[in-house]
């Protein structure tokens, strides 16, 4: 028997290597998703890659940086922020709120100096989403950079890079896109390229280095990749792209603002004492509903008591000390549906009534609904 008669080849194991150009048309892909004319570079690693990446390419012993705090992604930023040597002002609101305009606009005054902006769009992890649109507006009224972290938002509710005079716009496919961990992207503007080309301190011939793809990729026509791409990622985030493009963008986000309402109107109705965690439902974020649990009730083990049913339920408790309280509805991606929030509601209920916590599973299904009407 040949050796070429017992090989085994596998769909996701025997792939052609990706071209150069087809590596460039995904970029322009995502590029018409974020409706940008900004150079997009597709980054060969999780959302983390490209966030530290810009941040240490634009950032260094000269930056002032505001550095806007709305949950645990804000507090990391502020960490490289002052790793790079930047003076960071940190503006911190609790994690059942927003910041607003008015709140950067306030910190600019207080310090006119600040030349850098750091700012989540939506905290999946704490459930609320911050007015971009208002606050590129007062950022660009004071000529500082704006970097921004779109990789929850992106695909659940607007993301629109040069509209809103973002300068370093960082996307991942994990979450509303419905795609992998293991891909991301970053659209950068002219003037965050010409920060990075200044600063002395930003990585060059490293996998960090966003100026290794300006000049070996982006200025050289894109025509030779920098190192061998992640196939199974790239295809994987093509198809997201392509899954948006064929449902509608609009349609997409439409989909997980009713996810969330439904959430958040099934679990105020639901009883036991469950209650939405951010505050106003203008600022909870489409792509995840947090939850707060009552008193003497432990979230991680309510969620646990809830998966027992079924695992594939898009539940988690909250991180850290968070996972005492809050509990969140991951309603994005594929699970930004009926039948998910549905059955999410319902483990949630059985499980607050096994814990002594009555529910009204039929009152909550009722306020549930409209949403999706």
């Amino acid at each position: 028997m040949t050796e070429e008669s017992t090989a085994v080849t596998h769909p996701f194991l025997d792939l052609a290597p990706l071209s150069a150009a087809h590596f460039a048309s995904v970029e322009d892909r995502v590029a018409r998703l974020l409706d940008t004319r900004q150079d997009v570079v597709i980054m060969q690693g999780e959302a983390l890659l490209p966030l530290e990446g810009a941040i240490r390419a634009t950032a260094g012993p000269g930056t002032v940086a505001l550095n806007v705090i709305t949950g645990p992604y804000g507090q990391t930023f502020g960490d490289w922020l002052r790793d790079c040597g930047a003076t960071v002002h940190d503006l911190a609101v609790p994690f059942h709120t927003a910041v607003t305009a008015q709140d950067v606009r306030d910190a600019f005054a207080e310090h006119p100096e600040i030349d850098f902006v750091s700012l989540v769009h939506a905290e999946a992890a704490t459930g609320n989403t911050n007015p971009v649109a208002e606050i590129g507006a007062v950022v660009r009224e004071q000529g500082a950079l704006f970097y921004l972290d779109a990789v929850a938002s992106v695909g659940a509710e607007p993301v629109l890079p040069d509209a809103w005079g973002v300068d370093l716009c960082v996307i991942g496919a994990q979450k509303a896109m419905g795609g992998p961990a293991g891909v991301s992207a970053v659209s950068v503007s002219e003037r965050a390229w010409a920060r990075m080309a200044a600063n002395p301190r930003a990585p060059r011939r490293s996998y960090l280095s966003l100026l290794d793809w300006k000049e070996r990729w982006v200025d050289a026509g894109r025509k030779a990749l920098l190192h061998a791409p992640a196939q199974l990622e790239m295809l994987a985030l093509e198809a997201c792209v392509e899954r948006i493009e064929t449902e509608g963008l609009e349609t997409v986000m439409a989909r997980h603002a009713s996810a969330a309402a439904a959430t958040r109107a099934g679990a105020s109705a639901l009883g036991g004492g469950l209650e939405p965690y951010v505050h106003r439902a203008a600022e909870a974020a489409p792509v995840a509903t947090t939850l707060r649990t009552p008193p003497g009730v432990v979230a991680s083990e309510l969620v646990a008591r809830a998966l027992a049913s079924d695992p594939t339920l898009p539940l988690a408790a909250g991180g850290g000390a968070l996972a005492k309280e809050m509990i969140r509805v991951n309603h994005y991606g594929a699970d930004a549906t009926p039948r998910a929030v549905r059955a999410s509601l319902a483990a949630l209920g059985a499980a607050l009534t096994d814990a002594g916590r009555p529910t009204d599973l039929n009152a909550c299904r009722l306020a549930a609904e409209p949403a999706w009407r």
